[in-house]
């Protein structure tokens, strides 16, 4: 009976101590909940304790990570929403922003949700993100229109690698100086 009482207690001790890691890697990371769990897997997966059984620590980060949610600490719908909107902002393309999210897995629901939301917002967004890029690379428009043409193709592939489809990259890479400086000024 007295090792049961030890192998409890050493669970609860392991449970706590798994909330206190996953608070301080909130607050420093705010990641979303599977980027918690890696980094509480690979945390006690290293850790040598005799007392705590290897295949039960996924049980236990389950446990930590729902009580995490029902807490509000950990919000994959919140995390999608502002990982979204950082990414506008230094100007990603919906097909970037929808593949970053689903490596740091969040669910397709709120993918689905978070790229409906941005559409509704602004629904030619891959238009202006890819204005950003190119003033942020000094492509196409933002060139000089003596090297427009010489660059054209390498352009075209910058922003194809960003995640821009072809119409969108040909409709950016086609507009003229004067309009592409009215469109920067308004963003």
């Amino acid at each position: 009976m007295i090792p049961n009482k030890n192998k409890r207690k050493s669970l609860e001790v392991t449970v706590e101590e798994m909330r206190n890691f996953s608070y301080a890697y909130i607050e420093k990371y705010s990641p979303s909940k599977q980027q918690l769990k890696t980094y509480l897997l690979k945390k006690y997966l290293k850790l040598k304790s005799p007392n705590i059984n290897k295949n039960n620590i996924k049980d236990l980060i389950d446990v930590v990570l729902e009580d995490l949610e029902k807490s509000k600490f950990i919000n994959d719908k919140f995390y999608s929403n502002s990982k979204a909107k950082s990414l506008i902002q230094k100007g990603s393309s919906i097909n970037k922003i929808r593949y970053y999210l689903l490596n740091k897995g969040i669910k397709d629901k709120f993918i689905n949700d978070t790229i409906e939301k941005i559409k509704d917002e602004n629904e030619d967004q891959d238009f202006f993100s890819a204005i950003k890029i190119c003033k942020k690379k000094r492509i196409g428009p933002a060139r000089d229109e003596n090297n427009r043409p010489l660059f054209y193709k390498k352009d075209l592939g910058i922003l194809a690698r960003s995640g821009f489809d072809f119409e969108t990259s040909k409709r950016v890479m086609d507009i003229e100086k004067e309009e592409y400086i009215k469109i920067i000024n308004l963003l």
